[in-house]
């Protein structure tokens, strides 16, 4: 059964730059607690989190490549030695989706949501996710779209030679809870994405933006970070509940 409105409460909790792996392992933790929930296991509530809430993290990484299962490695065009010497790091993830990026200046998004309590539908769910990108992006009179053979949102614009890809999202979910998300990019280090295929996605006519390189400055990263939190909210239909600290169960 769907629940009310009053009983969607999500705890976005911003978790500033953070390296991949321990966003990950923190993912897991409230993924685990999720589905413990639904199984009726005995588990000790956090304080201030109710029987019922849910999760949403925000925060930027390190400089990072993951590969989501259905990728390819030859998707990543350098040896994981080269890249571990130039700072990166190298991970395969249980997520949907080829490989991609994530670094400073990109707003990174994982929803920690037990679909039942909103609607069990895959599409429909990154259908929202994007959305909410789309109606973040124009508040700044830029305008997104989706790409019908492709998930994530896409820009056209005037002086951009090519469809630009400026959020990537892939997700994973267990017993209809949710992990994983999407990755924004707002002032990002686009020469990264140079090291990849992006998305697996080999095309001229396709290449990777930001909100930087459309507006020519770079917008403000708590603020964009705040109208997209307040998107999510109105999407989901959601109460969110923000703190700014890492928290562990």
């Amino acid at each position: 059964m769907t629940q009310t409105l009053s009983s969607r409460r999500i705890h976005c909790r911003d978790l500033g730059l953070i390296s991949y792996n321990e966003a990950w392992d923190y993912q897991k933790q409230l993924h685990q607690y999720l589905i413990n929930r639904k199984r009726n296991v005995d588990q000790e509530l956090e304080e201030g989190v109710e029987s019922n809430d849910h999760f949403f993290l925000i925060c930027s990484h390190l400089p990072v490549y993951t590969l989501g299962k259905s990728g390819k490695m030859d998707h990543l065009l350098k040896s994981e030695d080269d890249l571990l010497k130039e700072g990166f790091e190298f991970f395969k993830i249980n997520r949907g989706g080829d490989i991609t990026y994530h670094g400073p200046g990109q707003i990174v998004g994982y929803p920690i949501l037990d679909l039942d309590a909103f609607f069990t539908d895959v599409h429909k769910y990154v259908r929202f996710l994007e959305e909410a990108i789309l109606r973040t992006l124009a508040e700044w009179n830029i305008i997104g779209y989706r790409e019908p053979d492709y998930t994530g949102v896409w820009v056209m614009h005037d002086e951009l030679p090519a469809k630009r890809k400026i959020c990537a999202i892939g997700v994973h979910l267990s017993r209809w809870v949710t992990m994983h998300g999407f990755a924004f990019n707002v002032q990002t280090d686009l020469s990264h994405f140079n090291n990849i295929v992006p998305c697996g996605i080999n095309s001229a006519e396709r290449d990777v933006c930001s909100m930087e390189t459309i507006l020519g400055y770079a917008p403000d990263m708590n603020i964009v970070k705040q109208r997209l939190i307040h998107h999510f909210s109105e999407i989901f239909e959601t109460e969110i509940l923000q703190v700014s600290t890492i928290y562990r169960l």
